[in-house]
């Protein structure tokens, strides 16, 4: 296997043609730090660069997918500009990154995808999802613009009723009702989730390498049009929403009540 440069935070593993990718924050549930955020951005286009690799397998090790951003990395994000440049620069790879990746992305959805957990699932090709876990944007919650994920691919995935009703709500979909609308593949029992999501990967990997890249490419492309014409205007507007005083207000009440602790917002 191709060697990856990625953070303690990220762990990629080979199984054949197939990669294997964690999120590796177990005891914060996931959440997103400066590191885990650097590292997914640097993620895709090492993936896309591996000859070797034909499908991926994206899961969080511990009990959640991913709990969404630590509130002290929103603090520092909230008062440093230039870290606040980085990590929207930041987001943007990610985005892109994903849906050019030439390898189909199998999502493994072990337990809450919140904020950027959630945003990692609608960019993936292929979502499972176990019965327990649940999917929430509740950047508009806490004072945020949603600017990746799901406000940029909802649309093409479920109605803009349900995207709108979701983005602006922050409310949380069970997995029954994300594969009711459309927002994942499959929903399997909790201890299942991870084995289902790589069989589908390594069924795809077995198929003819180009016809599959190819037509996700083909895919890909309506998904990428979304992004292009959305996705500079959205993080223009994340960053002005990270010196509002809702969202100062916000992290302010949460760190008092945690002291200080790095805690996702699932």
């Amino acid at each position: 296997m191709t060697s990856y440069d990625v953070p303690d935070e990220l762990e990629v593993e080979s199984d054949g043609p197939v990669r294997i990718v964690r999120l590796n924050r177990p005891d914060h549930l996931n959440a997103t730090n400066h590191e885990l955020h650097k590292g997914l951005a640097g993620l895709f286009p090492q993936i896309d660069a591996d000859d070797e690799a034909r499908a991926v397998v994206l899961t969080g090790n511990g009990r959640a997918f991913s709990a969404g951003g630590d509130f002290s990395y929103l603090d520092e994000l909230a008062t440093d500009a230039e870290r606040r440049k980085e990590t929207l620069a930041h987001g943007r790879q990610i985005v892109t990154g994903m849906v050019a990746c030439r390898v189909p992305i199998v999502a493994a959805v072990n337990g809450p995808a919140v904020g950027l957990g959630c945003s990692l699932v609608a960019l993936s090709d292929i979502v499972f999802m176990a019965e327990s876990a649940h999917l929430a944007d509740p950047h508009v919650a806490i004072g945020l613009v949603a600017a990746d994920g799901g406000p940029v691919t909802w649309p093409l995935l479920i109605s803009l009723q349900l995207a709108k009703e979701y983005a602006l709500t922050g409310d949380r979909i069970p997995a029954t009702r994300a594969a009711a609308i459309g927002l994942v593949n499959h929903v399997c029992p909790d201890g299942e989730v991870f084995d289902q999501a790589l069989a589908c990967a390594q069924r795809i990997s077995a198929l003819p390498r180009r016809a599959v890249e190819d037509t996700k490419r083909v895919l890909n492309m309506h998904l990428e049009r979304a992004v292009l014409a959305t996705l500079d205007f959205a993080l223009s507007a994340e960053d002005r929403s990270f010196v509002s005083p809702e969202l100062r207000a916000n992290i302010d009440r949460f760190l008092a009540k945690n002291g200080g602790e790095e805690k996702g917002s699932a």
